[in-house]
């Protein structure tokens, strides 16, 4: 598989929107695979890693989302799960479900009820030590092309966590221990 082929094929060279995909899929890529160099002990698959991290976001093309030079009909919150649909009509299910499961920190049914969010009424969190380490990484880098302070600290992201519901704080925490410490 060459993730950057698949790339290339949804997003074209030299638009704003593929210089900022590509930039983020790299800081998180990048990210990814050094906490997974630090944790040995388990046995994450850094090749894995490597690609599904470049397409986690995959999806976001297909979201209304000006702000990123995204000019689809969806609402942003389902980037993940078409994503999904797009991997899995590739034939890549576990890449698949990085897409779907790295939003916030994970969605639950219950986040998707409480919201009324327009997702599919299933949890969607990540399972796998690779699933954790992308969505944990995802959460250092902002595609907003007006944000210049770089890699975001985890005291920021915890905040912004916790605006977003305190089972996604209580799970970056989590990785926060897991990954960092």
């Amino acid at each position: 598989m060459d993730p950057k082929q698949i790339i290339r094929e949804y997003y074209r060279p030299g638009t704003k929107l593929y210089d900022i995909f590509m930039a983020h899929a790299e800081n998180v890529t990048k990210k990814s695979i050094d906490i997974a160099l630090r944790i040995p002990h388990l046995n994450p698959d850094t090749s894995f890693i490597e690609e599904a991290a470049m397409l986690h976001d995959i999806g976001i093309f297909m979201t209304n989302s000006p702000s990123i030079h995204c000019m689809g009909e969806h609402p942003y919150v389902c980037h993940g799960i078409l994503g999904r649909e797009l991997l899995d009509s590739l034939k890549f299910p576990c890449h698949a479900l990085v897409c779907e499961r790295h939003t916030g920190a994970g969605i639950t049914r219950e986040n998707i009820m409480k919201n009324s969010l327009p997702l599919p009424c299933r949890d969607m969190v990540p399972v796998t030590v690779e699933e954790e380490i992308i969505c944990f990484s995802d959460k250092f880098y902002s595609k907003n092309p007006d944000w210049t302070g770089g890699e975001k600290s985890i005291s920021r992201i915890m905040d912004e966590m916790l605006k977003l519901d305190i089972s996604h704080y209580e799970r970056f925490a989590g990785w926060v221990k897991k990954f960092l410490i």
